[in-house]
């Protein structure tokens, strides 16, 4: 396979390793941000919950603490400071009152009552009176509205006008406590909302809400009215902040269940909610961003590696060109000798003596001269330097005049050749040159592997446009794990220390790069001991 073969390919499995490390990126960015936003929701949800239970509860708050002494004022006790008064305006001589409770069993039931007992002396007469009154005990609510009473007759008038003055005060001690409420609600209502709430108390509820919900306590928050006024208490508190984005909060608000006070609306921002998140997410982002680093190092390694090796090819490539142009000097220098030398003029009277040396040189000179080509073909096939010159070619006598060569090769080793070839005359396009390398390079790798006489056959079919040329031997075969393999560069079957075949591992290297650059297909099929069929599938 030649170079530009090889960068086509580096180069596809670069954009298919970038391509596939930026989808991943996107897909775990995709994961993260699902994620955050997931997370971010259900921050909202616990927030948005824990501000409506705040504002709740604050409401409830306030209100107690408003009518705090309100709703636990005990009016029982001033009910007999009551009856004295009214008892006194009805005494001529007003000296001392006195009121006890008693009990009286009424109809088969104790009932409770009020002895009210006043007493009077004239010093200038020396008379003294007493005044004794029955009366039902008004603080029982339900006995107030009874129109009759049980009394003695002698009092009867005096405890009839006293529990009419009594549920006189009373109602006047109701409206009062309505006047009061009233009051309240006034305030609630028209006093300004800086003063409608205490903003300590605010924030101890919301402290005590966010502790429980296990929401972070770093928090700050803002009260504005519906104008978007920012509320201004005049006193210094960490939390309350007139600087924060209202649109960034989180809200609710307050005193949900008024509805005729100005709304007013509770933000709540959190500074470091983004860490938070994050920090809840770090199991996910440490597992991605470990991937990303090993990924982002492997493309690196894989860089470096693709670059190490191009370099390296490139110096191998290069190493053979001028190895193998240096060869050449020295080849035809020995080759011109050998013809010098086996002039009789040259060598006179030793001609027939030196003879055979002469021709012993000269063949191996032209052997080497011929490893030298192709190994120099294999460094401009590897290059892609190589330009082919496609041409109408006849592939019935390229392949006779293959096996007509070979066979004078193998005659006097007692091997043969046998041909199989169709009738029809079978044309292609292909360089010629390279063609009939590509069939003697397969052929000789036949015989050379062939023990003692080579008994090979090669065939040529043409089967709906697909030519097949095949080239098999008896030899030893070839390995399973061996297979695969055969065809790479300077990659030649392990023997041990037994070195009965010559070569360099050029041979099949070569058929494969001209298979290659004519988009043709090459295959070996072969059991070990059985000998090994090569297969060449063109096309017209």
């Amino acid at each position: 396979m030649n170079w530009s073969v090889k960068k086509i390919r580096v180069s596809y499995i670069v954009i298919l390793v970038v391509f596939a490390m930026i989808a991943l990126l996107l897909i775990q960015a995709f994961q993260t941000n699902q994620l955050y936003h997931k997370k971010s929701n259900q921050f909202k949800n616990e927030v948005e919950t824990a501000l409506e239970r705040i504002a709740v509860r604050h409401e409830k708050a306030e209100d107690v603490r408003k009518f705090f002494n309100i709703a636990n004022t005990n009016f029982s006790g001033n009910y007999k400071d009551i009856l004295k008064e009214e008892f006194q305006n009805l005494l001529s001589i007003q000296e001392s009152i006195s009121i006890r409770d008693t009990i009286i069993l009424e109809g088969g039931k104790l009932e409770n009552y009020l002895i009210i007992q006043g007493e009077s002396f004239d010093s200038i007469s020396g008379v003294s009176t007493a005044q004794r009154v029955l009366a039902r005990d008004a603080r029982h609510i339900k006995d107030l509205y009874h129109s009759g009473t049980n009394v003695s007759n002698d009092s009867l008038n005096i405890s009839i006008k006293l529990d009419q003055l009594v549920v006189k005060k009373m109602f006047e001690k109701a409206k009062y406590v309505n006047d009061m409420m009233m009051q309240a609600f006034r305030e609630n209502v028209l006093e300004e909302a800086e003063n409608r709430f205490d903003v300590f108390f605010l924030d101890s509820v919301i402290r005590n809400e966010f502790l429980d919900d296990h929401l972070p306590a770093d928090f700050q928050f803002l009260v504005t009215t519906e104008s978007n006024k920012r509320l201004d208490f005049g006193k210094k508190l960490k939390n309350y902040s007139h600087k924060i984005d209202t649109v960034e909060c989180f809200k609710t608000q307050l005193f949900p269940s008024n509805v005729f006070t100005e709304k007013l609306t509770l933000n709540v921002f959190f500074p470091k909610q983004g860490t938070i998140l994050l920090k809840e997410m770090w199991l996910p982002l440490l597992v991605n961003l470990t991937l990303v680093v090993m990924i982002v190092w492997a493309l690196v390694f894989m860089f470096r590696t693709i670059l190490s090796q191009k370099k390296l090819a490139e110096l191998k490539s290069d190493f053979i060109s001028n190895m193998t142009h240096e060869f050449k000097t020295p080849i035809s220098t020995i080759s011109l000798a050998c013809q010098a030398m086996d002039d009789p003029d040259m060598s006179g009277e030793a001609t027939e003596q030196i003879k055979p040396y002469v021709k012993m040189i000269n063949d191996e000179n032209k052997r080497l001269g011929l490893l030298v080509e192709r190994i120099l073909q294999s460094a401009i096939l590897e290059r892609g330097d190589v330009n082919l010159k496609v041409e109408k070619v006849l592939l019935n006598e390229v392949i006779h005049e293959i096996v007509h060569n070979a066979q004078l090769r193998i005659q006097k080793e007692g091997g043969k050749i046998e041909m199989k070839l169709d009738s029809e005359l079978i044309y292609i396009q292909a360089d010629r040159l390279h063609l009939t390398n590509t069939i003697s390079n397969l052929l000789d790798n036949a015989i050379k592997y062939s023990e003692e006489a080579p008994a090979i056959t090669i065939g040529m079919t043409n089967a709906d446009g697909l030519i097949k040329i095949w080239v098999s031997d008896e030899g030893p075969g070839i390995k399973k794990e061996h297979v695969t393999k055969i065809f790479d560069k300077l990659y030649r079957i392990p023997t041990g220390n037994i070195h009965n075949v010559k070569g360099f591992g050029l041979g099949l290297s070569y058929v494969k790069t001209i298979c290659d650059l004519h988009h043709w297909n090459v295959r070996v099929q072969s059991r070990y001991g059985e000998g090994a069929t090569f297969i060449l599938e063109l096309k017209r």
